[in-house]
């Protein structure tokens, strides 16, 4: 089996059964999501692609705030996309791939994307900084990527932080300190980037708006 063939295995067993309760158990600590969707402006008839889509509930709230929003997800977990086809029906283009390469054409019908989600996945990818690069290849000129994640909480006390590690690592889960860094060195001169700490730093915030074609 491959090495994303490895993951996909992993990620459905990990959600096999969590997958019907995700959504009410982890809006206590996937902070920043409705942040994030609140940020987006997306204008009528743009693309909006998620990697890592989950059960498509940041999907479902951005129906509900862009209505007339084109959305697409992605995700390496096939128990996942059950709920995510549940939940969201046509409202939404879906499909199985390995975030770190996947051709959008031929999965989804569209080359390039006007807007590319990160919500809580690049801590679970482990060649995120692949992913990334991905999302980024796949990001029509003009652009926006945007992502939020679990930050350093370097804000916060000591005992939080060691008790937070330990049980994200019970689901395969990796915060990604040098994330900021990564997102910087992608910025090019011409390029828009913003960066927050939110909750004090217990999530970080980015926005990766591309320069338009000349």
């Amino acid at each position: 089996m491959s090495h994303a063939g490895d993951h996909g295995a992993l990620m459905d067993e990990v959600y096999r059964r969590q997958r019907r309760i995700y959504d009410v158990t982890r809006k206590y600590y996937l902070l920043g999501r409705d942040h994030l969707i609140e940020q987006m402006d997306v204008q009528s008839g743009q693309s909006v692609l998620e990697v890592a889509c989950g059960t498509g509930r940041n999907l479902a709230a951005m129906r509900q705030r862009y209505p007339q929003a084109r959305l697409f997800g992605l995700d390496i977990s096939e128990q996942m996309l059950l709920s995510a086809r549940a939940k969201l029906g046509s409202e939404a283009a879906l499909a199985r791939a390995d975030a770190c390469k996947f051709d959008p054409e031929t999965l989804l019908g569209v080359d390039h994307f006007d807007h590319i989600v990160f919500s809580y996945s690049l801590s679970m990818i482990p060649d995120w900084q692949s992913a990334l690069s991905e999302a980024l290849r796949h990001l029509a000129p003009g652009g926006t990527l945007h992502l939020v994640d679990f930050g350093d909480q370097s804000a916060l006390p000591r005992w939080f932080r060691r008790g937070l590690l330990m049980w994200l690592a019970k689901f395969h889960v990796t915060p990604r300190p040098d994330l900021p860094d990564v997102m910087r060195r992608h910025a090019g001169a011409d390029d828009g980037l913003r960066q927050d700490a939110l909750y004090r730093g217990y999530a970080t915030y980015a926005r990766l708006s591309r320069r338009s074609a000349a």
